[in-house]
């Protein structure tokens, strides 16, 4: 692993919370984009090296939709960046790690992504993502 990606934090509302983080960074919102397979609309932020994610749920079917009435608003989980996405995935496969997904899938931000289940990271929702070249 390369380096944290990015944090991707679960919001009730983009309309609310892009413009609450853009003055908490002073920064603007760069991109926003709607993930059809995930059933969720990010907006992406970045403050020096560190990008933030936001999640909003596209309907209540959505994994987002689901964290947000158990857990609430919050930080949903940490990316990194990784050089060979099915090689790491194997690597951690091999290591005891569980997988929510066999094969890498299109995410946001033009990124291959692979998510580690909780149970097996001590409760901390991890995303490998690869840039699509």
């Amino acid at each position: 692993m390369k380096h944290i990606e990015h944090i991707g934090i679960a919001v009730k509302e983009l309309a609310t919370a892009v413009p609450l983080f853009e003055k908490l960074l002073d920064t603007r919102c760069y991109k926003t984009e709607s993930v059809a397979s995930e059933r969720v609309n990010t907006a992406f932020l970045r403050t020096g090296e560190t990008k933030l994610e936001l999640l909003e749920a596209a309907d209540e079917q959505s994994v987002i939709a689901g964290y947000i009435s158990k857990k609430g608003e919050g930080i949903h989980h940490i990316a990194f960046e990784v050089d060979d996405i099915e090689a790491e995935m194997k690597r951690l496969s091999e290591e005891g790690f569980v997988l929510l997904n066999q094969e890498p899938k299109k995410g946001a931000d033009n990124k291959l992504v692979c998510f580690l289940h909780p149970k097996s990271t001590n409760g901390t929702l991890i995303e490998l993502c690869m840039e699509i070249k």
